[in-house]
């Protein structure tokens, strides 16, 4: 440990500078408090663009007030894993922070609101292992937000409001399990990526609709601009995912995750049953859903047995309703061969599809469920849940 530190200390003695990315991931933090607080204040480390702290030892520890203070004018990307943020008071102005990631960080929920006031051009922000209780976004300028919080028997990181954010395109829980327990949209009047969203999220308010649990109490506000939507589905629920469909009227594409609580109770003692859902349902010329008619193009059904008639039916509803439906994708759990295959093909009525330019596509695939994502903010990638099933069936 002594040689590696003092190696260290030699590098950041001896660099010319200007350094543009510094990288601590240390066992020994608190063992040596002391040399870490010198490392941040050393000469080849001014004008720092991106700082990445990551704490590997059991103990939390306290970020350095002064290295926040001193790299604020120039920081482009930080990122902080299990430390506690310090006390900034009024903290400094981050002019030019783009990217934020916080894994498993102590922070008050006024802390954090300050401090992303203070980040005049922050794009990105990824909130994981969260403990924090609530959390209020406030910034003309995030584009993308990921987040999860600790998965307990209780949720800790309990609300997240999206309270004015005119830029903001992606929101992607990636395990709502893990919390916040709610939601609210407020103002997000460009968000176009949203998900994944399951029963762990117990509220969900976009403007003044209301889901409980992914069961709609009220549908009022429809939020046109949302093109992509990834639902985890017990069963799959698709009177539940309809309703999803009218809040969203402009859904181009449509991800869902079936979940088995059969096979999960035991890691997922809160999902409930779904030997109710039958998934009949006949669709209402008379009662349209708009995207039906006009918008969706893309269904991928993941985790997709073919077994149980309500997956059948799930499958079917849109097959023989999606009126411009381009591909739909159904990733098949399990070995498949021709029998089976052709077995499918016949439940599923593809015959009779409503959009005859639709390719329907089953693939021999593995379970999934996008719980952790590396292209939610790659705005380069136009679908950060585009992630093609197996081999086709």
């Amino acid at each position: 440990m002594h040689k590696r530190i003092a190696f260290v200390s030699k590098i950041l003695a001896n660099h010319p500078g200007p350094t543009r990315r510094f990288a601590l991931h240390l066992v020994y933090w608190p063992n040596i408090p002391g040399v870490v607080d010198g490392w941040f204040r050393s000469r080849p480390l001014s004008g720092l663009q991106d700082l990445e702290v990551v704490n590997k030892s059991s103990r939390y520890v306290l970020l350095p007030s002064h290295a926040l203070i001193r790299f604020a004018p120039t920081l482009c990307l930080l990122s902080l894993s299990q430390c506690r943020f310090p006390d900034l008071g009024v903290p400094p102005s981050f002019p030019h922070l783009k990217e934020l990631i916080m894994y498993d960080v102590g922070i008050s929920e006024d802390s954090f609101k300050t401090f992303i006031s203070r980040c005049s051009v922050l794009q990105s922000v990824s909130l994981h292992n969260m403990e924090c209780g609530r959390v209020c976004i406030n910034s003309p300028t995030i584009r993308s937000m990921s987040f999860y919080g600790r998965w307990r028997s209780v949720i800790t990181f309990q609300e997240l409001v999206i309270e004015d954010a005119p830029s903001l395109e992606r929101l992607v829980p990636l395990d709502p399990d893990g919390g916040p327990a709610t939601i609210h949209i407020i103002q997000a009047p460009k968000l176009k990526i949203l998900g994944l969203l399951s029963g762990g999220i117990s509220t969900l308010c976009i403007g003044t609709t209301v889901f409980q649990k992914m069961v709609a109490v009220s549908l009022i506000t429809k939020m046109h601009t949302v093109k992509i939507l990834l639902l985890d589905s017990i069963g799959p629920n698709l009177d539940s995912v309809v309703n999803f469909l009218k809040c969203f009227p402009c859904l181009e594409k449509l991800y869902v995750i079936v979940s088995h609580p059969e096979r999960d109770s035991f890691f997922y003692p809160q999902l409930h049953s779904e030997k109710d859902i039958n998934n009949v349902r006949e669709y209402d010329p008379l009662d349209p859903i708009e995207c039906l008619e006009l918008n969706l193009k893309k269904v991928v059904l993941k985790n997709y047995d073919g077994i149980k008639r309500a997956i059948i039916n799930f499958a079917k509803f849109f097959i023989l309703n999606a009126k411009v439906l381009e591909e739909m994708e159904i990733g098949v759990l399990g070995h498949g061969n021709d029998k089976r295959m052709q077995y499918l093909h016949e439940e599923l009525q593809v015959e009779n599809r409503a959009s005859q330019d639709a390719q329907i596509e089953l693939k021999r695939d593995v379970r999934q469920d996008f719980k952790h994502h590396r292209h939610t903010h790659d705005f380069s990638v136009a679908d950060p849940f585009d992630r093609p099933c197996g081999r086709l069936l």
